[in-house]
């Protein structure tokens, strides 16, 4: 309780004065009203809620910086309670960072290679390089939840760890077997690049590294065969997964289509959609936790016979039967298609397992080489004339308005363009890409794993074999480039933004073994970004013009130059990937497919090929809206959504502005994300995916009322662009301007 008033009036003046001064606000009626609701005997978490709270409700476009206000004094609370917990002073704030580890590792919170692995006199040394002042760099927002969600507590969940502390525990974890001649400047360098707030790492990672629980990969990617083997097998991966706080994508379109025939019995399966049913189930009932249930997306060929079915799984209407709503959908688009969709010609369906039996391939094993021209249109067609297939007539178009009408609905279906993302697969020579994940950003080899035999070793112990596939992995960080850019750190920061996600690789404890033979094959990372609309508003450059594509265009291709220089100098020190023989970065054909024909690049290529490339898949641009709520900026390549409005999740709604909102940023922030013309998002994120050697999560923002013929002249344009995938179709039909380009 607080036994003196003038105690928390002291506190609450000295504090609100420091900060009006920073950001020159006037203080005084916030002030008499905070100072009239604290009461003798409220606890100090009380009038902290009080204080926040009356900060909070003044928060506007034109008064943004009462979030630093709200987040001075919650920071406050949080020292208080850490210093309690941890040493029963209240005044404590930061110290004692070896006795933190200590007591956090004795409760089973972080893991025992922090003390096994780092001396006293390092951890000393490490916890001299916090800057304390660091924190004030956390917006309300981004302050409250590092603090709800990630900052490691004791079961109990009393308040031990700071912010500074979650970063050094980062960075101290993922450097933890780097050599320990240079261990310690390395771990300051990560320190450094996330302290400032010049990147995040992804959930998962920010979440578990440097403790006992969970792992540090954000998603996976399955492929599941045509056997109830293999459709089993993949659920129970997925559950154990999900269960450990991974998102999945799952690629169906080998299983075999409604009314197939089972082992030689016509007309005795019933298709894909019972087994994403099942997923549908596992999805719900294997959480996260308890803090979220589980993330499964499934993809599925636009030419398999079950895809009208899997078209109407999210629809809101119809046969609850024949409906999924926890899963997301995500559509497998050749080239031909859309070519048949813009020439409104017809469309043909096919089972997949009829065309193994009757042509003797997989049809979705190949892909065009080259636009409107190759290998899988060949094999498409010679399906369309065989009389012993059986086959579905449809109109293109007519298959494209039920993408259309699930989109406006639900969001879903995600689009995979196969054809450029294989074309553009920098390890073909080692296999397919089928899909992408659950937020479309990753594009990396896949394969199913086979089942071979079951046999008794002894009469205690039955043995299962399998043949492992390619399972996808996603290590995911993030650079902020409202932060970074301006800031001219770019070449020191991915320097060691490359060396964090590919110790994630080493270090990372995954449940599947299939996972662990994928990441340490292709050792693969996604390097992306955030706060691009930041970023513009910066640069007082709008959203709808040839300047922000240039600025996308020039930007991407230095991030894609430092990002592959520093793995190859990182595969000098410590070896190329193992598939990296005959790759496109062995042999030069990725700089060439490029176009990376200058000096710079020529002589990159040179060392590539001379040293290889320590990462087989490098860039990816994932949605981190939470990790640059964080980091207070824009959510990933995204417009944002409005200038001011509350952000509302399961525990909290909090008023919110765009960073630096002033008179000289606000016009370019005005053009939110449902006024802007998306064919300029298009052009922008065509000019980046140039760079990228994986893909984006990008997402159209359209009025609910649009125009069946505008939106898909905007797929239409995405695919001629030579976009991979797009993310969510986002909708809405309130509170927006008239947009003009969908009336154009």
């Amino acid at each position: 309780m607080i036994t003196d008033t003038s105690m928390i009036h002291e506190h609450v003046c000295g504090l609100v004065d420091q900060v009006a001064q920073e950001f020159n606000l006037d203080m005084k009626a916030y002030k008499e009203k905070s100072l009239q609701a604290i009461s003798p005997e409220m606890s100090w978490e009380r009038a902290t809620d009080i204080l926040v709270k009356n900060a909070l409700e003044n928060i506007d476009e034109a008064t943004p910086n009462w979030t630093y206000v709200a987040s001075r004094i919650y920071l406050q609370e949080l020292y208080r309670q850490a210093g309690m917990t941890r040493n029963n002073d209240p005044k404590l704030g930061y110290g004692y960072f070896y006795q933190l580890i200590e007591r956090l590792t004795h409760k089973g919170i972080y893991t025992k290679d922090l003390l096994l692995k780092y001396s006293k006199s390092d951890i000393d040394f490490l916890e001299k390089q916090m800057v304390s002042n660091r924190d004030l760099l956390f917006n309300y927002l981004g302050l409250y939840t590092l603090a709800t969600r990630y900052l490691a507590t004791d079961h109990e969940k009393n308040t031990y760890e700071l912010p500074q502390e979650r970063w050094m525990i980062i960075a101290m974890h993922l450097m933890q077997d780097e050599d320990r001649a240079k261990r310690l400047n390395l771990v300051t360098e990560a320190y450094w690049a996330l302290s400032n707030l010049y990147m995040t790492v992804a959930t998962p990672t920010l979440t578990n590294a440097g403790k006992t629980h969970g792992q540090l990969s954000s998603c996976f990617i399955d492929t599941v065969d045509d056997s109830l083997q293999s459709i089993y097998d993949s659920n129970t991966d997925i559950a154990k997964l999900s269960k450990n706080g991974g998102g999945i994508g799952v690629y169906m379109g080998k299983i075999r289509a409604r009314g197939s025939s089972i082992k030689g019995f016509k007309g005795m399966s019933s298709g894909v959609v019972p087994w994403i049913k099942q997923l549908n189930n596992t999805a719900v009932n294997v959480d996260q936790l308890g803090t979220r249930k589980g993330a499964i997306a499934i993809y599925l060929d636009v030419w398999h016979l079950d895809i009208e079915s899997f078209l109407d799984l999210k629809l809101n209407n119809g046969d609850e039967r024949m409906r999924a709503h926890d899963i997301f959908t995500g559509v497998c688009l050749p080239d031909y298609f859309m070519e048949q969709v813009e020439n409104r010609g017809d469309w043909y369906l096919f089972d997949p397992h009829e065309v193994r039996q009757v042509m003797g391939y997989s049809l979705e094993d190949f892909y065009d080489e080259e636009k409107s021209d190759g290998e899988w249109r060949l094999r498409y067609q010679e399906c369309i004339a065989s009389e012993e297939l059986t086959k579905k007539k449809v109109p293109a178009i007519e298959i494209m308005k039920r993408i259309m009408k699930s989109q406006l609905e639900s969001g879903t279906p995600f689009m995979f363009y196969r054809d450029e993302v294989n074309r553009q697969n920098s390890n073909s020579q080692n296999g397919m890409i089928y899909c992408s994940n659950l937020c479309t950003e990753i594009t990396q080899n896949q394969s199913p794993t086979e089942f071979i035999e079951e046999y008794i070793e002894n009469e205690n112990t039955i043995v299962k074999k399998y043949k492992t596939g390619d399972y996808v992995v996603c290590n995911l960080s993030s650079i902020n480039l409202g932060k970074a850019v301006p800031d001219q750190v770019l070449d020191r920061l991915i320097k060691i933004q490359v060396r964090m996600l590919d110790n994630v690789i080493d270090i990372n404890t995954l449940p599947i073994k299939q996972t662990q033979l994928t990441n340490q094959k292709y050792r693969a990372i996604g390097l992306g970004t955030f706060g691009w609309h930041h970023l513009l508003a910066l640069n007082n450059i709008r959203w709808e013009s040839q300047e922000a594509v240039t600025f996308a265009d020039e930007l991407y291709e230095n991030i894609a130059y430092l990002t592959i220089k520093n793995s190859m100098e990182l595969s000098k020190e410590k070896a190329a990937y193992p598939a990296f023989e005959d790759s496109k970065w062995s042999t030069g054909a990725y700089f060439e497919e490029k176009g990376y024909t200058d000096e710079k690049w020529t002589s990159l290529q040179q060392d590539v090929r001379k040293y290889g490339i320590r990462n087989g898949y490098l860039m990816a641009v994932a949605p981190n809206s939470t990790t640059a709520m964080i980091a207070g900026s824009t959510a990933s390549i995204d417009p944002i959504f409005k200038v001011f409005y509350n952000e509302e999740k399961k525990d909290f709604k909090i008023p919110t502005t765009p960073p630096d909102i002033n008179h000289q940023t606000y016009d370019v922030y005005r053009r939110s994300a449902y006024i802007v013309d998306q064919r300029w998002s298009v052009k922008q994120n065509a000019a980046r995916q140039k760079h990228i050697d994986q893909s984006l999560s990008f997402n159209f923002y359209v009025p609910n009322t649009i125009r069946a013929s505008v939106l898909l002249d905007l797929h239409l344009l995405a695919w001629k662009e030579g976009l991979k995938t797009t993310y969510y179709v986002r909708s809405t039909s309130s509170d927006i301007e008239e947009c003009e380009w969908c009336s154009s």
